[in-house]
């Protein structure tokens, strides 16, 4: 939890209720709507035809593909009605004249013991050869799963950079005053219920294998940290001391947690094992410090402190030490969120009345770049690549979720429908 800004889930946290939790792992009625604003300055013209198919397959794998590398921004999509042999060479003279340079031809086919396989193949179409052709049989409970790991290869085979398509986001939606914890793919679709409660789930935050999710919950009428398993559900409580507990993240080897406790009385920023033990208390202020998160190197911890007058980013060496201002720009800063290479830090800075999602980039001399208009953006999360970055903001009333470039130039709005949603995070490579 952030005591220097509290938003209007997190002020109703404060208004504990005695009621039932209830767990549950089991798929979420609500669906993301996709809309995709703003024009990249390069973008690879890029076919994908639709997949043979006799009919048989649950989901549309050439239609998830398709929007997966749009949603990119680095492709300009041609409109490929036609099924493509991917068995077969395309007729490449065709395909020039349509201004491609790429073309993905593939199936999607039943087999014998309930599976599909799902094969594809990529074309350079300037060159007139294969780039890159795999196959894999899944059952039809991972076609969805399977069209985002094509789009990965695609992805990475054109860029040079992995995909994450194939990656998952968790978010936390409130509807009246029930509040869920959600695990969906990258695009929003697939989504589950990891926790449904009526009373506040906070801060959600991945465990570095993706393995487990830790968050604040308010369901013993106090802020207590928990760990849960994302497959199986099972959970524990790894911080319960007296006094509140909040803002958990995860070391990037996953051993040890940050978290802000209150138990001497301020909120300050302690270092624990991931079970909850050897607790070492690592911030020695008469400040607020919060929001803690570590160096991609787990090296140095950059947090929120309130000890310069107003809140501001920190670092400082995880084994203790000085801690350095890094935020210059603008009275209010919060929320850190540190790219997979260390060069950039994401945050959200009070600009007048607005909350708005600034990019800082780490080691050098540019000023901090603004990549949103909004006025209520909160909460950033880079995806594993680094290339995007998942916020919360509010469109026309509501919450919702954006991703973004890291230039601002390409938004995808995820709109949850009759919800409102909050608090997103990308998990990492590794599904």
């Amino acid at each position: 939890m952030n005591p220097l800004r509290l938003t209007r889930w997190r002020r109703a946290a404060l208004a504990v209720c005695a009621a039932a939790m209830t767990m549950v792992i089991a798929p979420a009625a609500a669906q993301f709507r996709v809309e995709i604003a703003g024009v990249g300055g390069t973008q690879l013209p890029l076919a994908v035809a639709k997949f043979k198919d006799p009919g048989s397959a649950p989901q549309p794998v050439s239609a998830i593909v398709s929007a997966d590398l749009e949603r990119s921004g680095l492709f300009r999509m041609l409109d490929t009605p036609e099924v493509i042999d991917e068995t077969a060479q395309p007729a490449m003279s065709d395909w020039r004249a349509r201004a491609a340079d790429a073309l993905l031809t593939g199936s999607v086919s039943r087999l014998a013991d309930g599976r599909f396989d799902v094969r594809f193949r990529l074309w350079d179409v300037v060159k007139g050869q294969p780039l890159v052709a795999q196959s894999a049989a899944v059952p039809a409970s991972d076609l969805r799963l399977a069209a985002h790991r094509v789009a990965d290869a695609v992805y990475e085979k054109l860029t040079g950079d992995k995909g994450v398509f194939s990656t998952r986001i968790a978010y936390v939606t409130k509807a009246g005053n029930r509040f869920t914890l959600r695990v969906a793919d990258a695009d929003g679709e697939g989504a589950q219920v990891a926790l449904a409660s009526p009373e506040p789930i906070i801060s959600p935050s991945w465990s570095s294998d993706g393995r487990e999710l830790a968050y604040v919950s308010f369901e013993s009428q106090k802020a207590v940290v928990w760990v849960q398993d994302v497959a199986s559900g099972k959970r524990r409580a790894v911080a319960n001391f007296r006094g509140s507990n909040s803002a958990p993240a995860w070391s990037p080897d996953g051993k040890r947690m940050a978290v802000t406790l209150s138990r001497d009385g301020g909120s300050q920023i302690f270092l624990m094992d991931r079970n909850g033990e050897n607790l070492r208390r690592l911030t020695q202020s008469a400040s607020i410090d919060t929001e803690p998160v570590f160096s991609p190197d787990g090296l140095s911890l950059y947090f929120v402190s309130d000890r310069g007058g107003g809140p501001q980013i920190y670092r400082m060496p995880v084994g203790g030490g000085a801690a350095e201002r890094v935020t210059f720009s603008g009275g209010y800063n919060i929320s850190p969120a540190l790219s997979p290479d260390g060069r950039n830090l994401a945050y959200i800075s009070r600009q007048g009345g607005a909350y708005r999602l600034v990019v800082q980039e780490l080691g050098g001399n540019a000023p901090p770049r603004n990549l949103t208009d909004t006025g209520s953006d909160e909460r950033p999360s880079f995806s594993p690549n680094g290339r995007l970055l998942v916020y919360a903001t509010q469109s026309q009333g509501r919450d919702v979720l954006m991703t973004t470039t890291l230039d601002g130039r390409i938004k995808t709005s995820l709109a949850v429908s009759q919800t409102d949603v909050r608090e997103p995070v990308w998990g990492p490579f590794g599904r």
